[in-house]
């Protein structure tokens, strides 16, 4: 397993500051990968955001040091309007479905569908199959069939595990990358307007929102 970035120093301000949404339907592992990712940790029990939560992780990436804020939304239908305001504020959005689930497959064309009508429009996508440790018996969703859909919609496409770390840091590092990629062509074209970020902007920013719910 490599080995994660080290994180930046207690105190200093990040030079970037990434906002990403994990979006999927209810029970395809959303929560776990943010545990995962966020604090190194998995949890057999069945988590259940209710409405929105959210985790933080300071890395470093090509000399910088960056804030990586984790959104995790609700996947039930009757959040669905709490979620949307979120998608306005996201930089990259990662796209989860379950291997062992073939509906919550075909679904993500739906939540597609939202991101192009609430997110903006060079917001960076990634598709994720998750809970790929499963029993090959048990898998609905070929690999194959995954990378069709993600080279469809032109886009980055990662099986994980969140119980193993199954490229669980690859994937975020993926998009974060690109991300940042697009954010530095942005600054090398315009003048940098909420792109880098200070104390300042980082207490008043646009996502400081009440989480209206922790589940982990």
């Amino acid at each position: 397993m490599a080995a994660r970035p080290a994180k930046p120093r207690a105190g200093a301000d990040p030079d970037y500051l990434i906002k990403l949404l994990l979006i999927g339907d209810s029970g395809v592992g959303k929560s776990c990968l943010l545990l995962r990712f966020s604090d190194g940790s998995f949890t057999t029990n069945f988590i259940t955001t209710l409405g929105i939560d959210y985790k933080n992780r300071a890395i470093q990436l090509d000399g910088k040091k960056m804030m990586i804020q984790v959104w995790d939304t609700a996947g039930q239908e009757r959040f669905r309007t709490i979620t949307n305001t979120y998608y306005r504020g996201a930089m990259g959005v990662l796209l989860v479905y379950d291997v062992t689930d073939e509906f919550s497959f075909n679904n993500i064309k739906n939540w597609m569908h939202s991101i192009e009508q609430y997110a903006s429009d060079n917001v960076n996508k990634i598709l994720v199959g998750n809970k790929a440790d499963m029993n090959e018996r048990k898998r609905a969703v070929p690999t194959s069939k995954g990378q069709a859909l993600a080279d469809e919609y032109g886009i980055k496409f990662f099986e994980t595990s969140a119980k193993t770390n199954l490229n669980v840091d690859k994937v975020f590092f993926s998009i974060v990358k690109d991300i940042k990629r697009r954010l530095d062509d942005i600054d090398s074209k315009t003048p940098p307007i909420g792109i880098r970020i200070n104390r300042q902007n980082q207490a008043n920013g646009a996502w400081n929102a009440q989480k209206l719910a922790c589940c982990g």
